[in-house]
């Protein structure tokens, strides 16, 4: 069943939001850069401010300093989530058909603009929206971005020069394994299109995005660039920093613009005809955990791809991007340093930092500055703390309460997703209780002792031995009498 007209205005606003929030992304985030000194950002905001922009819906903006400030310290707070904002939601005051109406207008012939539809409104029925209202609409469903053929954009074929001079991921959404949706996470080089990077996970996020990048600038380098789309996994925070610690300078395609995005799209039509294709539903069924589906990938790719001559540059991929080498690799303490996680922080007057539930003392001199806290998101209870780009000593732990990141959420093993036994008998507890219920109830008829010369005490006695049952009955006996 298709989603309701009030469902699909629900998800155009919140596209819309996350569109905002991926032009104020992209506006900022050279300028985020942590290894940026104070000066070094306020000139490369200066210059962000007297500028003019596309905006989110392609229409020129001009943002100011103090606005790129705010976003700057949005996105270091809370990450890429806080610079996207909450969509308003207003009963419509322009009656539904009349909007209907525009829109189809506009489907009709995407060349109107809305002023031309508002003029069309005008003619046909003697009154029309506001034009603002029509162009709002047109944006909040998605109508906008309809052209006409003519003035479709053309792409031209792109190349980079060398090996490792650009390598471009993505994330697959692949089978499933032990009932599980697994995703992989793929990095191709642009030059040779061999496979640099390639892990399935359990989960479309920034951890097994690490998982699979990692590994990959140890056995083969650095890339000059690494070019990714805006998934939320890709505009983390970690990976403009761990990019930047490296000298890899991160650049994300812009939304609707797929320049340069063919050849990870390409590769992942391959891997669905050769390698997925074969893993039938009977075939997945086999494979036990994540570990042995990356075994069969990586035999596939270095037994198949890697060594079979590609129909563009007429190489071999692994043959071509070797042609380029040897390439430098980071050292094994520089590359550990780059993948920590880092937060921003203000220190408290007792000297204390907050992060995630624990609490956290530093040098007393560092007292209601802004610090930055780097660590393994897997081990919060060890801090470096950092102030202006320099080392400022460790964070040492007074009170915690949490030992990872809240992002940070190992593989699950097989069976992880099960329900487990708790070992509570639920009726049991309710027999116990109702037993100790009945022991401690006072029987007051056994206290009269006129009760044991008129009969009633035997029935007493009996009442409150028994189930309960009869000493109600009993109760309501001696009421009667």
């Amino acid at each position: 069943m298709g989603m309701s007209k009030a469902e699909e205005e629900e998800q155009a606003r919140l596209e819309r939001a996350r569109a905002i929030g991926l032009f104020r992304y992209m506006l900022i985030r050279e300028a985020a850069d942590p290894a940026l000194s104070s000066r070094q950002r306020g000139a490369m905001v200066r210059e962000l401010a007297v500028r003019e922009h596309a905006g989110p819906g392609g229409q020129p903006v001009r943002v100011t300093r103090w606005t790129l400030d705010v976003w700057i310290r949005r996105w270091r707070e809370g990450g890429f989530d806080a610079l996207v904002p909450h969509p308003r939601q207003s009963q419509p005051r322009t009656p539904a058909e009349v909007l209907e109406l525009a829109a189809a207008l506009k489907k009709e012939n995407p060349a109107r603009t809305a002023a031309q539809v508002q003029r069309i409104l005008k003619a046909q029925s003697g009154w029309a929206p506001d034009e603002r209202t029509i162009q709002r609409m047109f944006n909040r469903t998605g109508l906008r971005a309809l052209t006409p053929p003519e003035a479709a954009p053309a792409f031209g074929r792109f190349e980079a020069a060398r090996p490792n001079e650009i390598w471009t991921g993505d994330a697959l959404h692949a089978i499933r394994v032990q009932g599980r949706k697994t995703y992989l996470f793929a990095f191709i080089d642009d030059h040779s299109r061999a496979v640099m990077a390639a892990r399935f996970g359990f989960a479309e996020d920034t951890v097994r995005l690490a998982a699979a990048l990692r590994p990959a600038l140890a056995s083969r380098g650095c890339p000059g660039h690494v070019y990714v789309d805006n998934g939320s996994a890709f505009v983390d925070a970690w990976l403009l920093r761990a990019c930047a610690q490296l000298g890899i300078k991160l650049v994300h395609s812009q939304p609707g613009r797929p320049e340069g995005r063919g050849k990870i799209e390409r590769f992942f039509r391959t891997v669905r005809g050769q390698f997925l294709a074969e893993l039938t539903e009977d075939r997945a069924a086999q494979i036990p955990d994540l570990a042995e589906l990356n075994r069969l990938f990586t035999a596939w790719a270095e037994t198949v791809y890697h060594v079979r001559e590609h129909s563009e540059t007429r190489q071999t991929p692994l043959a071509r991007w070797e042609a380029g080498g040897p390439f430098p690799v980071p050292s094994p303490a520089a590359l550990a340093d780059a993948f920590r996680w880092s937060e921003w922080r203000t220190v408290s007057k007792t000297a204390t930092v907050s992060m995630h539930g624990n609490r956290y003392q530093v040098d007393p001199g560092l007292a209601g500055r802004r610090v930055e806290l780097v660590f393994d998101p897997f081990d919060l209870t060890v801090l470096s703390v950092r102030s202006g780009g320099k080392d400022a000593g460790t964070a040492t732990p007074h009170h915690i309460t949490r030992h990872a990141h809240p992002k940070a959420r190992p593989e699950p093993l097989p069976g992880d997703d099960a329900p487990r036994a708790t070992g509570i008998d639920y009726l049991t507890l309710l027999g116990d209780q109702h037993d100790r219920q009945v022991a401690g109830r006072v029987n007051y008829a056994a206290l009269n002792p006129a009760s044991d010369e008129d009969g009633t005490g035997t029935g007493g006695g009996a009442g409150t031995g028994g189930d309960g049952t009869g000493d109600g009955q009993q109760r309501g006996g001696d009421s009667c009498g």
